[in-house]
């Protein structure tokens, strides 16, 4: 690995457009390598945002204003004539 950082260095120092790119292109593939776990705590986030969603709707639905409207509409659904 010390080689390619000589090598990157070396190509950023140079100052040419495709130096810098492929310094940047190296440097974001070897973060990508080292950003093990990651996903397992996105996955835990994740969860937690979509716990805490499932929640506020399930409070939002069974709110007095919400299941009236709820049982209102199913009501005239149902009494409807065919």
């Amino acid at each position: 690995m010390a080689g390619k950082a000589a090598v990157t260095a070396a190509a950023a120092a140079a100052g040419t457009l495709k130096g810098r790119v492929g310094a940047w292109w190296r440097s974001r593939r070897e973060a990508a390598r080292r950003d093990t776990g990651m996903s397992t705590a996105e996955y835990a986030v994740g969860t937690i945002a979509a716990a805490a969603f499932a929640a506020v709707l399930y409070k939002v639905v069974t709110s007095g204003t919400v299941s009236g409207a709820l049982n209102s509409m199913i009501g005239k659904a149902l009494d409807a004539s065919f």
